[in-house]
C-alpha cells in the first residue's frame, strides 16, 4: 500500500533524499486525485461507515468502484451478502469524517487490492491539522 514516506530524523543526502522527494511528490498526486474523486464507502446496519481499528488508528474503508468493493467482500468471505454503500467525495472523508471519528482515523482505499491499495493516514497534510496525529519522536502519540 502506498503511504507517506516518513520524514527523516537525520540528514539524508544523495540518492535517498531524491527517492524520498520523489515518493512525497507521487503521494501528493495520489492524494489530490483521491480528494477530487467520489469513492464508495460501505455502511453498517446503522448507516455508519464501515471501519476497522489497526495499529492504534481507526480506518474508514473506501473503494474506487464496485469491483474493488466486491473483491473486498470475497476476501472477507462475505460475497453472498448485500453491501450497502454511500458515494462520498474523498475530500469529504478526509476533511469531515476523519475529524468526526474522535479518535486517530484515516482512510484505507481498495484494501483488498494487494499492492494497489492506498492508506491516507491521520497526519498533517492529509487530514485537517486538528485531526492529525503527531509523534513525540519516541513512538508516543501526541495530539
Amino acid at each position: 500500500m502506498a503511504e507517506i514516506p516518513p520524514s527523516p530524523t537525520a540528514a539524508v543526502t544523495g540518492e535517498d533524499a531524491a527517492r524520498i522527494t520523489r515518493a512525497r511528490r507521487e503521494f501528493a498526486v495520489v492524494l489530490g486525485e483521491f480528494r477530487r474523486t467520489a469513492v464508495l464507502v460501505p455502511t453498517d446496519e446503522d448507516d455508519a461507515p464501515l471501519t476497522a481499528d489497526f495499529g492504534g488508528v481507526r480506518w474508514i474503508y473506501a473503494f474506487s468502484d464496485e469491483a474493488a468493493l466486491a473483491r473486498f467482500a470475497v476476501a472477507r468471505g462475505q460475497d453472498g451478502r448485500e453491501w450497502p454503500y454511500r458515494r462520498v467525495l474523498g475530500a469529504r472523508l478526509l476533511d469531515v469524517a476523519v475529524p468526526a471519528a474522535g479518535v486517530p482515523c484515516g482512510v484505507a482505499l481498495d484494501v483488498a487490492d494487494e499492492g494497489a491499495g492506498v492508506l491516507f493516514p491521520p497526519v498533517a497534510g492529509v487530514v485537517p491539522e486538528a485531526a492529525a496525529v503527531v509523534g513525540d519522536g519516541n513512538g508516543e502519540e501526541v495530539r
